[in-house]
């Protein structure tokens, strides 16, 4: 579906009843389960990111940092971050 003017779908919507960076880190969770985002993959950096979702870069630094505890994400100083997993139940799905 073409979208106006050649803008992006948009990644937050604003009316949910979620945190911003809830539905930033489920957008890069969805982008790793399409396989969009490989495992070793390297994601853009956080401003890229930033413009992308339409959010403010500490939004994105939360989201990365929750996708982090999850173990989704490593961050490698000076190197940038990576996926460095598929999200638990991914891999069942690849299997059947």
């Amino acid at each position: 579906m073409a979208h106006e003017h050649g803008t992006p779908p948009r990644v937050v919507d604003p009316a949910k009843i979620v945190y911003v960076y809830a539905q930033v880190a489920d957008h890069i969770v969805a982008q790793i389960e399409a396989d969009a985002l490989r495992v070793g993959a390297r994601l853009p950096g956080e401003r890229d990111l930033a413009e992308e979702c339409g959010v403010a870069i500490g939004t994105i630094r939360r989201a990365v940092q929750e996708l982090r505890d999850r173990g989704l994400l490593i961050t490698l100083p000076a190197k940038g971050t990576f996926v460095a997993a598929k999200p638990s139940g991914a891999e069942d799905a690849d299997a059947s």
